[in-house]
């Protein structure tokens, strides 16, 4: 028997899939590296940008995959 190709529809979900997954990991990127900057942001520019040293930890904690 001849094998069988895969056809164009199931080599356009593979890339959808693949496609979303980068940007999920992208985000999660984003996310990490923001949250990382906050926990090294001084008082003065915490407080220029609106946020209490308080709610920048809070934030700085979470987790990359939670918004």
């Amino acid at each position: 028997t001849v094998p069988t190709r895969p056809s164009s529809r199931v080599w356009q979900s593979i890339h959808v899939l693949l496609a979303r997954g980068l940007d999920v990991l992208r985000i999660w990127q984003h996310r990490r590296r923001g949250r990382c900057a906050l926990r090294h942001l001084d008082d003065w520019l915490l407080k220029d940008i609106g946020l209490s040293r308080a709610a920048a930890a809070r934030e700085a904690s979470k987790p990359f995959w939670r918004p």
